[in-house]
């Protein structure tokens, strides 16, 4: 390669990054979060209940708010309609073929409760409950699991300290004192037994059974 050449290539590759440079100053792209940013986002709730805002809620004053906001979706007694997930009962069934999840069948932590509510609900207008609304939603929830009682007031203190029943069916993964489980990869099961076929469905119409088309 010719000098000159070589000269014209360390030209381009300098005024290319000339160009780079110019272009961040100009555009001014990315820029430090503040914190009233950072506040939006960091709303999660840890098991522990770290992360719970000050404030609280009266079962009795969740109870209106769930019937304004909720009951359209989950029943006026969290039993659900059409498709949406029922939020109480499902006792005893989680070891069962259909077991029913609910507030109080499965999940481990109340403080987590409150971190979901607040974040996705209600559907379709989520975020809008203020802490106050959301600790007395919560505690109408917990009321129609029995985990609480009708005079209960939810707050950052005691809303932690609420025992679900089933707090011991999760496993933590990270520092558990389980063996490490190796995947069977041989001789695993004598024998299978087949205890159900699945139906036949014909989906495709036969010629003569077509729809008629007006």
């Amino acid at each position: 390669m010719s000098g000159w050449v070589k000269g014209l290539a360390l030209a381009f590759t300098i005024g290319g990054m000339a160009s780079i440079a110019s272009a961040e100053d100009r555009f001014g792209l990315g820029s430090p979060a503040t914190e009233p940013e950072i506040a939006g986002w960091d709303i999660d709730v840890r098991p522990d209940g770290v992360g719970l805002p000050a404030g609280q809620g009266s079962v009795a004053d969740g109870e209106g708010i769930y019937l304004e906001r909720c009951a359209v979706c989950h029943g006026e007694f969290g039993e659900a309609f059409g498709r949406y997930p029922p939020l109480m009962g499902g006792d005893g069934t989680l070891k069962d073929d259909r077991p029913v999840k609910t507030i109080g069948s499965y999940w481990p932590y109340a403080s987590t409760v409150w971190d979901y509510v607040r974040r996705a609900m209600p559907f379709g207008d989520a975020q809008s409950l203020t802490p106050d609304e959301t600790y007395a939603v919560v505690a109408y929830l917990l009321y129609l699991n029995d985990l609480i009682d009708a005079d209960f007031v939810l707050t950052q203190e005691n809303l932690p300290k609420v025992e679900m029943p089933n707090a011991a069916g999760f496993v933590e993964r990270e520092g558990h004192d389980l063996p490490p489980r190796e995947p069977c990869m041989s001789d695993c099961v004598a024998a299978v037994k087949v205890i159900g076929r699945a139906q036949i469905i014909d989906v495709t119409p036969e010629e003569n059974q077509q729809p008629a088309i007006e």
